[in-house]
């Protein structure tokens, strides 16, 4: 079935010869909606991508990615041409947060003239499926009147191109958000909603809130960072990778699924690859030498009802000091102290381990906006990572040191099956 899927896409594509766009609109009304892609059906199994090859997406039984600027665009859209993947391509509106006025007529006009020059160079590409005006135009805003200028690009983007929908993604579900999006951006075909912790409130926004608005969700995933429980001196505790992918598989089935296709035209999941957010795991389906999580297979799952030849390990415990990370994990500057790490395979691939040391992220970045990687602190195994993890068997010890100053600190394990796939798992500590 998904093999057929990725055939009918990949022919779709390849009757439109380049500089030949394929039509996308939505249809329906009263609270029934869909999304016609060439004049079928189409629902968005989507991914929101990293630096990765598209291939993984089409591979798993994903149709479709998304972006957060144009930077590469061409490359893009050709590649995921290539694959039969379609390209919701998000155009930098700017945000009020980093500074701009949209009081400023100047302005405004200025960043119309820079959005007219990226749709003429982009709206006939045949993976283009629709333009996102801006992400998260929302988050910390004040000024109503940016959405004003979004329901202008939006007239705009009609004018110069009329076979793909527009759409601007928010952060949340808030009425008085909703009203004013609705009122000053009437012109958008669609609506993006943005949503972790808050994707179980989903049911709920739908019927009180959303009823007569089609949507997608382009953004979901793990627990964020601020939703999650903390230790007593305010370090977020991470989802392990096993846990993540029970979230994920369990967030689609429960809150996305139920929304299609007769309301909601789709969903990206975040993030299909890694980056640094506070740790380099948290929002990461991928390790940072590019192994699979399970939160890929989880996405398999959901997408085709279909389970990986291959899967990742299995997370089981961490414990450092015979502690999990919920127990405020406290150790003495100098000394030396027993970290555990229960791990198992499904498909019975032997493991490897690699332990690591990190100084606790003091990022204050909001949004997901750009965080500096944080070094593996050296010296604190008492075996090089690699020597113990390749002696290293599940439910087996290896020796932290303490780091010899006071503070807060993470300890990091990751396991991988030689297969491509990995599974992580990190507890923050703090040193006396």
């Amino acid at each position: 079935m998904m093999r057929l899927a990725a055939i009918a896409a990949i022919a779709l594509a390849a009757t439109h010869a380049a500089g030949q766009p394929i039509e996308v609109r939505v249809a329906g009304q009263d609270g029934v909606y869909l999304l016609l892609r060439g004049g079928e059906p189409y629902v968005v199994k989507g991914v929101g991508a990293g630096n990765i090859d598209l291939a993984t997406v089409a591979l798993r039984g994903g149709n479709s990615i998304r972006t957060w600027g144009v930077e590469g665009a061409q490359a893009t859209l050709d590649a995921a041409g290539r694959h039969g993947l379609t390209v919701a391509l998000n155009l930098p509106v700017a945000s009020e947060r980093f500074g701009f006025d949209y009081d400023d007529a100047a302005a405004v006009a200025a960043q119309e003239r820079r959005i007219e020059a990226l749709v003429r160079r982009y709206r006939d590409h045949p993976a283009l499926l629709c333009w996102i005006l801006g992400n998260e135009l929302d988050f910390n805003y004040t000024n109503p009147r940016v959405y004003d200028a979004v329901n202008a690009l939006s007239r705009l983007v009609h004018r110069l191109d009329p076979n793909h929908p527009t759409t601007t993604t928010i952060t949340g579900v808030r009425a008085e958000l909703l009203k004013a999006v609705r009122t000053r951006a009437a012109d958008l075909d669609f609506l993006s909603l943005q949503l972790y912790g808050a994707l179980a409130a989903l049911p709920r926004y739908r019927e009180q809130l959303l009823a007569d608005i089609p949507f997608m969700v382009t953004e979901w995933g793990p627990l964020g960072f601020w939703e999650v429980g903390k230790t007593d001196w305010g370090a977020p505790i991470e989802q392990n990778s096993t846990e993540k992918a029970r979230h994920y598989l369990g967030g689609y089935q429960n809150f996305i699924l139920p929304a299609l296709p007769r309301q909601a035209l789709g969903s990206y999941v975040f993030l299909w690859g890694q980056k640094q957010e506070r740790t380099p795991t948290w929002f990461s389906m991928f390790t940072e030498t590019g192994e699979r999580t399970a939160t890929v297979d989880a996405m398999q799952v959901a997408w085709t009802r279909t389970v990986p030849g291959n899967q990742a390990p299995i997370v089981e415990a961490l414990r450092l000091r015979g502690k999990p990370a919920t127990a405020n994990v406290t150790l003495r500057a100098g000394k030396t102290y027993p970290a555990v790490a229960v791990f198992s395979d499904p498909d019975g691939d032997d493991l490897t381990y690699a332990w690591s040391v990190k100084v606790e992220s003091a990022s204050r970045a909001e949004g997901g906006d750009a965080e500096s990687a944080i070094p593996d602190l050296p010296g604190l195994i008492a075996s090089p990572p690699g020597e113990e993890a390749e002696a290293a068997a599940p439910g087996g010890e290896v020796v932290v040191q303490a780091p010899a100053a006071p503070g807060h600190y993470r300890l990091f394990v990751t396991a991988y099956d030689g297969r491509g796939n990995a599974a992580y798992a990190n507890l923050p500590f703090r040193v006396l």
